[in-house]
């Protein structure tokens, strides 16, 4: 199924879904195996090593190295990638409540790690965000 490319449409259609687990960022550096156990949501080769997002369980679990913390919102519309400005309009709504994001975009669909302690409220802005579209 093709993405949608309209922003109007992606951001009424926005339908953020909280994952219930908390999730944490790590880096595994280049040459090195990986970890037994480790399960990555996502992965990106940079110049410094593997960087790895996974459950925060799983990284403490196989004892990782990891920073902690966040929350991952997945943002339910199917956006191309070629959408142009979706990924823009969210981190521009939370950064106006002062809430820092990280934007992965996949295949899809787009997924926001937000602090976990402001997850609730990042929500709450996503939900608006859409709304406003109506």
């Amino acid at each position: 199924m093709p993405g949608e490319t309209d922003l109007d449409a992606l951001l009424r259609d926005l339908k953020p879904m909280l994952a219930e687990e908390e999730h944490g960022f790590a880096t595994i550096p280049m040459g090195e195996g990986w970890p037994q156990g480790l399960v990555p949501i996502a992965t990106f080769a940079e110049a410094e090593g593997a960087s790895v997002i996974a459950l925060t369980s799983i990284m403490e679990g196989i004892g990782l190295a990891h920073e902690g913390g966040w929350a991952k919102i997945t943002i339910g519309a199917n956006s191309a990638l070629d959408a142009v400005g979706l990924t823009a309009r969210i981190a521009a709504a939370l950064a106006e409540k002062g809430i820092s994001s990280n934007i992965v975009a996949a295949y899809h669909h787009d997924h926001v790690f937000v602090p976990w302690a402001r997850r609730d409220e990042a929500m709450a802005v996503l939900e608006d965000l859409s709304k406003a579209q109506e």
